[in-house]
C-alpha cells in the first residue's frame, strides 16, 4: 500500500494542471488515468491545434462562459488566463493570438502543449500511472483515506482531486467516472447535459436537405422563446447538415434551445437567421429595388443571385411568397417589405440537440454550492477537491472551458498541497 499527499485522478487539461501546482507546491503526488496516453483531450483540442486559453479581459472571459462562470472570479484570482499563457511561454511554447483572442501555440501543434505539461509534471517529480482504472475513491469519517483501483489495489493520501471530466467526447476516456464517487460523499449532481453541440430541426426544408452542406459566413442566428422574445444570439459563422445545423454559432446557441424547452415545456424552439446583421431592413430593402429597378426583366431569382446564398433564394423567395419566375418589374413594394423581413429573420424550428456523446462540452456536474470557490475543496469532504468539467460550469467554445479548466485545476492543486502539508509533516 502506497501513501502520497495528493492523489489527482485524471489526465486531462485540469488534471494536469493540478498536478504542475501541488508538485510546485512541494507536495508527493501521483496522477492516475484509465488511458493509455495523458491528455488526450487536450490532443484534440482547437482542432488539434490546441485552444490553450483566451486574451480577453476577465469580465469578458466570465461573459463568455454562461454555466455558471461567475464562480471562477474565485479561481482566476489564483490562475487566470494571462498566468496561462505566461506558464507555456515559459516552458518555450510561443502562443499566436487570433480572431476573438483565442490563443494557439506558433507550432499549430497541440503535441507541443501535451508533451509540455508531461515534461513539467514529470520534471517535479510527479508519480504516473496510465492503464490503471480508479473502482472508488475511499473516504472515512467525512475524510478523503485514498483510492482502490480496479484491479483491487488501495492507494491512501489526504487529498485526493478529481479531475475526470464529463460525458462530452468519450472517446477520450470522458465517461463521467467522477460523478459517482462525488455522490459518494454526498454531492449533488445537477442534470446533465449537451452543450455546444449541433442543433437538430425537423422542418421540410432539412428533411430534403436541399441546404445540406451550405456554410452562411458572418451572419446571426438567435434562438426565440414562444412570447416571440429573443433569448440570445449570436454571429458568425454556421453550416446546414442533414439533420439541422451546426458551425461556431449553432454550437454557441445549443444549450438555450433546451432551456427554451425546459422553461415552456415545449419540444419545437423557434430561431432565425439574419443574413445582413449589420445592415437594417431599411438598407436591405433600398438595395432589393435597386437591383430589381437596373434589371426589370430579369426573373427576381437571378437578380437575387449576387446578393444572396444562391441556394437559399428559392426557400426566402417561397417564404416570402413570391414566384421565383416573376421578372423585377412584377414585384410589388409589399412584396418587396415581405421578402426584406424574410431575409432578416428567416425563422426555422429547432427539435433539440444532438447527444452529450457528440457534444463538445458537459453541461451540468458537481454542484458548485457544493464546493469553496477559493480553493476548489468540497464543502462535505474534507480533503476531497474538484476541477474541470466535472463540476457544473462550461462555456463556449473558443478557448474559454481550458481556461476553467486550467484555473480550477491549478486552484485545486495549490490548495491541496497546503492541505497536506500538516500530514506530510507528520509523517516525516
Amino acid at each position: 500500500m502506497q501513501d502520497y499527499d495528493i492523489i489527482i485522478v485524471g489526465g486531462g487539461p485540469s488534471g494536469l494542471m493540478a498536478s504542475v501546482a501541488a508538485g510546485e507546491a512541494g507536495a508527493s503526488v501521483l496522477l492516475v488515468d484509465k488511458g493509455d496516453k495523458l491528455g488526450r483531450k487536450l490532443g484534440i483540442s482547437g482542432g488539434g491545434r490546441c485552444n490553450v486559453t483566451n486574451a480577453k479581459e476577465q469580465d469578458e472571459l466570465i461573459a463568455n462562459i454562461p454555466g455558471n462562470g461567475k464562480f471562477l472570479y474565485s479561481p482566476f484570482q489564483h490562475w487566470n488566463n494571462k498566468d496561462i499563457m505566461a506558464f507555456f511561454e515559459g516552458l518555450g511554447i510561443r502562443l499566436k493570438e487570433e480572431d476573438n483572442g483565442r490563443m494557439f501555440p506558433v507550432s499549430d501543434k497541440a503535441a507541443s502543449v501535451v508533451n509540455a505539461l508531461i515534461g513539467k509534471i514529470r520534471d517535479l517529480g510527479t508519480a504516473i500511472r496510465t492503464n490503471s482504472p480508479v473502482k472508488q475513491v475511499l473516504y472515512k469519517s467525512d475524510q478523503i483515506a485514498g483510492i482502490e483501483l480496479k484491479s483491487g489495489e488501495i492507494i491512501t493520501s489526504k487529498c485526493v482531486i478529481i479531475a475526470t471530466g464529463g460525458q462530452s467526447v468519450p472517446q477520450t476516456g470522458s465517461t463521467g467516472d467522477g460523478y459517482p464517487w462525488a455522490v459518494a460523499a454526498g454531492h449533488t449532481i445537477t442534470e446533465l447535459y449537451p452543450t455546444e453541440v449541433p442543433i437538430v430541426s425537423t422542418e421540410a426544408f432539412i428533411a430534403s436537405k436541399e441546404l445540406q452542406g451550405l456554410s452562411l459566413r458572418d451572419v446571426e442566428l438567435s434562438v426565440w422563446n414562444p412570447k416571440d422574445k429573443k433569448v440570445i444570439a449570436h454571429q458568425g459563422d454556421m453550416l446546414f447538415t442533414h439533420f439541422g445545423v451546426s458551425g461556431p454559432i449553432a454550437l454557441r446557441c445549443s444549450q438555450f434551445i433546451r432551456q427554451v424547452q425546459r422553461k415552456f415545456d415545449i419540444v419545437n424552439v423557434d430561431m432565425a437567421i439574419d443574413l445582413f446583421p449589420g445592415r437594417s431592413n431599411a438598407e436591405v430593402e433600398s438595395e432589393l429595388r435597386r437591383r430589381l429597378e437596373d434589371e426589370p426583366r430579369k426573373s427576381i431569382k437571378n437578380v437575387l443571385k449576387g446578393m444572396l446564398p444562391e441556394r437559399m433564394i428559392p426557400l426566402l423567395l417561397s417564404k416570402a411568397g413570391i414566384d421565383s419566375e416573376v421578372v423585377g418589374s412584377g414585384v410589388s413594394n409589399a412584396a418587396l417589405t415581405t421578402l426584406t423581413a424574410t431575409i432578416k429573420k428567416f425563422r426555422f424550428r429547432a427539435s433539440g440537440t444532438r447527444s452529450l456523446k457528440e457534444a463538445f462540452v458537459t453541461g451540468g456536474g458537481v454542484s458548485l454550492k457544493e464546493i469553496q470557490p477559493k480553493s476548489m475543496e468540497s464543502k462535505l469532504m474534507s480533503g476531497l477537491f474538484f476541477c474541470g468539467e466535472v463540476l457544473d460550469i462550461h462555456g463556449y467554445t473558443g478557448g474559454y472551458n481550458i481556461t476553467a479548466a486550467f484555473s480550477t485545476g491549478y486552484t485545486a492543486g495549490k490548495h491541496a498541497a497546503e492541505a497536506a502539508k500538516p500530514y506530510s509533516l507528520k509523517r516525516s
